[in-house]
């Protein structure tokens, strides 16, 4: 055999990364909804758009909102 082990591989790296970015995305959206009751579709999408550390930034930031304006604050930050 080649000696590597399937963790070792860009594939699975990828994949891992793939699944950590979707829980992010899955979290963030079900706290902000919590947060600030329930998204519009068009805010749903654009959580869904962020990068991973964007994703990580706005979940940091959601604990001190309050509404919906904050979340458009933060959106209008980027």
């Amino acid at each position: 055999m080649l000696g590597i082990t399937l963790r070792e591989t860009r594939v699975y790296r990828e994949i891992k990364e793939e699944g950590r970015e979707e829980g992010e995305k899955s979290l963030v959206l079900r706290l902000l909804a919590r947060r600030v009751g329930e998204l519009p579709q068009d805010v749903s999408q654009q959580v869904e758009a962020l990068s991973l550390e964007q994703l990580e930034n706005l979940g940091e930031a959601l604990l001190d909102f309050t509404s919906m304006a904050d979340l458009d604050a933060w959106f209008n930050q980027l």
